[in-house]
């Protein structure tokens, strides 16, 4: 999908996430061989029902938005075994990623909507340093960037 629908990512007082992904699993993300986002820590927020996805370095642009479906909390072990034909990525970088870790979470990429100009985060955020993992956006920062995303779309 591409940014024309994304008016349907409003909903008054939910928080949204937006979560740094590297590039090349951005790729597999919008492609659709990527269904599942792994995590070693998760959202604590049960409003957070939006994800922003910032494409980290080079690109460092805010390219995607997407439902948060289904989390799946369990062992590295468990989760490679139950995602790996949607996982879109290479078991040794899988397990690489967990590697210290006996629990892990798979948050399933529901409603992917790809934006059709990618967005300057320094355009929406005052002060923007790129999250390590995720942060939140609280609900104005939500509208704020899918006005810029809807008038990029138009």
């Amino acid at each position: 999908m591409t940014g024309n629908s994304i008016q349907s990512r409003r909903c008054a007082g939910l928080t949204g996430v937006l979560l740094s992904i590297k590039p090349k699993y951005v790729k597999k993300i919008l492609s659709g061989a990527k269904q599942y986002e792994f995590r070693k820590q998760i959202f604590k927020k049960k409003s957070a029902k939006t994800v922003f996805i910032y494409s980290s370095s080079p690109q460092k642009k805010i390219v995607a938005t997407f439902r948060v479906g289904k989390i799946v909390v369990g062992h590295p072990d468990y989760l490679w075994e139950q995602f790996l034909d949607v996982s879109g990525i290479s078991e040794q970088e899988f397990f690489e990623y967990f590697s210290d870790r006996d629990t892990g979470y798979a948050i399933r990429i529901d409603d992917l909507e790809q934006f059709s100009e990618p967005v300057d985060p320094h355009t929406v955020f005052e002060r923007f340093v790129a999250p390590q993992s995720f942060c939140y956006v609280d609900y104005s920062y939500n509208n704020q960037l899918l006005r810029i995303v809807n008038s990029i779309s138009s």
